[in-house]
């Protein structure tokens, strides 16, 4: 199941609900845009390997590619959230817990980017989501467990081994160029970070490209009444539109995040920058192919965070880091609770 743009734009045209439910859908996807997505590009800009205005467009360019190539190659994550939760029943009570799933998701991650927090959209997603199911099927049998157990094993792969492979990778390029000079050095790691942020932003669309257009069916699916499609297409002008907002959100407010992680949390040199974009590379690209949900912010921030720690400890400003812990804690019962009671809500509302 599909639906072609002349279709979206018609029914845009006659369909109140499905133009309400588009326009949320949209609006998680630029607040994505501005508090998930600047992780690909936060080192590369703090260590000033590229400027703010290209490294966006880059992000921009390279997110679309993602969504585009990885779709194309494993389409499994956007399959995997789809079916993590059970929308079905009759189809206007479920859109409206949807709906009021995405708002919960809009709070959540506003308030978060408010105080220069980098939350995982990702997660907040999925507990948004969760959350208002439990509401609209009355308990857990809201939740699909078989696929829901895949986002616990993405979290600890983003958390665990992000953490590990940035500490491993900048100990092997450490040993590789330590008889390199370093103006030496310095040239061949701006351009290798340029690439490593690319890759990071190719693999960001990968990732949360899919999840959100897999929510963005699902919406256009309750919308116009069919509560039961169970397998799907993902069309190229969705691609598209779903990378265009999410370069806009970027460049709305993206630099609060990049400061926060690429900045505040550890001070990097181009060469422990592209390391921490390589690790998180790697670890986002395996868990694509295996179809696994997992948090670009998580996967980035460990890696940065493994990549300070084997310099010393004392490195990473803990404090910060710390706070971005707690948030990512918080997301699963915060925004899941409040995606719930927002359901409930909406349901008695609407």
């Amino acid at each position: 199941m599909t639906i072609s743009l002349t279709e979206f734009m018609s029914q845009l045209v006659s369909n109140p609900v499905f133009l309400v439910t588009a326009l949320f859908t949209l609006g998680v996807i630029l607040v994505n845009g501005w508090t998930d997505a600047p992780n690909a590009i936060a080192t590369c800009v703090s260590t000033r390997s590229m400027g703010m205005r290209k490294a966006i467009l880059m992000a921009a360019a390279f997110n679309f590619l993602g969504v585009l190539l990885m779709t194309m190659v494993n389409a499994t994550v956007a399959q995997t959230i789809y079916k993590m939760v059970d929308f079905g029943g009759e189809p206007r009570q479920a859109l409206v817990a949807l709906c009021a799933a995405l708002i919960a998701i809009v709070l959540w991650a506003t308030t978060a980017w408010w105080f220069g927090i980098p939350t995982s959209e990702s997660h907040a997603l999925i507990a948004g989501l969760s959350g208002a199911a439990i509401a609209l099927q009355g308990g857990l049998s809201g939740i699909n467990g078989e696929e829901w157990i895949k986002v616990i094993y993405g979290l600890l792969l983003s958390t665990a081994i992000g953490f590990g492979s940035g500490y491993v990778l900048v100990k092997i390029v450490e040993k590789l160029f330590h008889r390199i000079e370093r103006s030496t050095a310095y040239s061949v790691f701006k351009n290798a970070q340029i690439a490593g942020a690319a890759g990071l932003a190719f693999m960001h669309g990968a990732q949360d490209g899919q999840k959100f257009m897999g929510v963005f069916l699902l919406g256009v699916f309750l919308a116009e009444g069919r509560g039961d499609v169970d397998e799907f297409i993902i069309p190229l002008w969705l691609m598209i539109l779903c990378s265009l907002v999410m370069a806009l959100g970027t460049s709305i407010g993206g630099y609060r995040i990049i400061k926060a992680v690429g900045m505040d949390m550890v001070k990097l040199e181009k060469h422990q920058g592209f390391s921490a974009d390589l690790a998180a590379v790697l670890c986002l690209l395996a868990a694509s192919l295996w179809g696994l949900p997992v948090s670009t912010t998580h996967t980035k921030t460990t890696a940065i965070m493994g990549v300070g720690a084997a310099k010393r400890v004392s490195s990473v400003n803990w404090k910060i880091a710390g706070d971005m812990v707690v948030a990512w804690i918080l997301t699963f019962p915060g925004c899941g609770l409040i995606g719930f009671l927002m359901a409930m809500l909406f349901m008695r509302i609407f």
